[in-house]
């Protein structure tokens, strides 16, 4: 009696340990996993929030982890992903090169890889790129300095985001198309970077030109990096350099940093300064008039296109693309989405209207 007992009791645990092992395995899989650089940036966490929102309604499952602004732990979470049984991977890289290790991985496994909003460099191991058009956000910004640029002789200060991002190139590149003719011909005159003065005559610049000056004047997207950068640049200059100023800031955290310096300047009269993402905090901004403009990125839209691919790669079809990307090993194909330029003007109809914000979120909103 007492071996049969012992027989079933053997028999009842191995059976739940099969079943515990299942259950872990099956809940444990994932359909998509998402990579973003950091949770420190408002722009990423709302990212967050529209991926989860985007497959709600879905059977696909995803989990989403943060690099914190590190390659090392980029690779990791891509390959806690991977050890999920993920079908698809999205990231957006912190350094563009250096995910090509943990992409490499993915693909190894046969795990379809597509990049959101950077590209990543130097690799083949890249199926899609998600994008908004960067060199229209860099010719947005510089359009809008020159729309408010009056006569000649303009101070200009250019500043940039980090090096290791290949968007921080073609965001400058946008606003370098439009920017050096004016340069060239008197409108501005370039006050903080010696490297781009010497090349203000070259209108197209090349990878290895463009990284010279980013060199000088990258913020490498860190508002404390911008602020300093800002404070020693007006140091270093004259009044022949100060009173109306125009200003190309990479993006809003930048922009507010910035902002802030040249305010607090004496010998500043006047200055316009852009911005990039549309972050509320640049929004209020806006429309206090410390920020000149931002370059509108509609991120719903962006996820749309992300999430969508994802699930035709999962329901077994191709996704769809409207152009491609040389990512310096293949033209990776890509879907790009257009841009909107918010300054005071239209805060209301393209943030307010459009249910991107609440009115409630801002003061002062007319």
């Amino acid at each position: 009696m007492k071996k049969g007992l012992r027989l079933f009791s053997m028999l009842f645990v191995a059976i739940m340990t099969v079943l515990l092992i299942s259950a872990c395995s099956s809940g444990g899989e994932v359909s998509v996993g998402i990579v973003l650089p950091t949770k420190d940036e408002p722009r990423w966490v709302q990212d967050e929030e529209r991926f989860k929102e985007a497959l709600e309604d879905s059977d696909y499952t995803t989990e989403i982890l943060f690099s914190q602004g590190s390659s090392a732990k980029e690779k990791e979470n891509i390959e806690t992903l991977i050890n999920k049984g993920i079908d698809v991977l999205i990231v957006a890289p912190h350094d563009a090169g250096a995910a090509g290790a943990g992409v490499e991985l993915a693909k190894e496994e046969g795990i379809t890889v597509i990049s959101y909003d950077r590209l990543i460099t130097d690799t083949d191991a890249v199926d899609y790129y998600v994008t908004f058009d960067s060199i229209a956000v860099g010719e947005a910004q510089g359009q809008y300095l020159i729309d408010n640029a009056e006569g000649t002789g303009n101070p200009l200060y250019l500043y940039a985001g980090a090096a290791s991002d290949n968007n921080a190139f073609l965001f400058f590149e946008g606003a370098w198309n439009v920017l050096q003719p004016k340069i060239a011909d008197g409108t501005f005159v370039i006050a903080n970077s010696s490297e781009a003065e010497a090349l203000q005559d070259k209108a197209e610049l090349t990878r290895d030109e463009l990284g010279k000056i980013l060199g000088q004047v990258t913020t490498e997207w860190d508002p404390n990096e911008a602020k300093n950068k800002a404070q020693t640049h007006l140091t270093a200059v004259g009044a022949d350099l100060k009173g109306d100023v125009s200003i190309l800031a990479p993006n809003d955290g930048t922009a507010r940093s910035i902002a802030d310096v040249f305010a607090s300047d004496g010998e500043v009269t006047n200055y316009v300064v852009t911005g990039q993402d549309a972050e509320k905090a640049s929004i209020q901004y806006v429309i206090d008039g410390k920020q000149s403009m931002t370059v509108f990125k509609d991120v719903r839209t962006l996820v749309e296109d992300a999430m969508g691919m994802a699930v035709d790669v999962l329901d077994g079809d191709t996704p769809e693309t409207t152009g491609s990307y040389d990512n310096g090993s293949i033209d990776v194909k890509a879907k790009q989405t257009d841009v909107i330029v918010v300054d005071q003007e239209n805060v209301q109809s393209e943030l307010i209207d459009s249910g991107y914000y609440e009115a409630d979120e801002f003061e002062g909103l007319d």
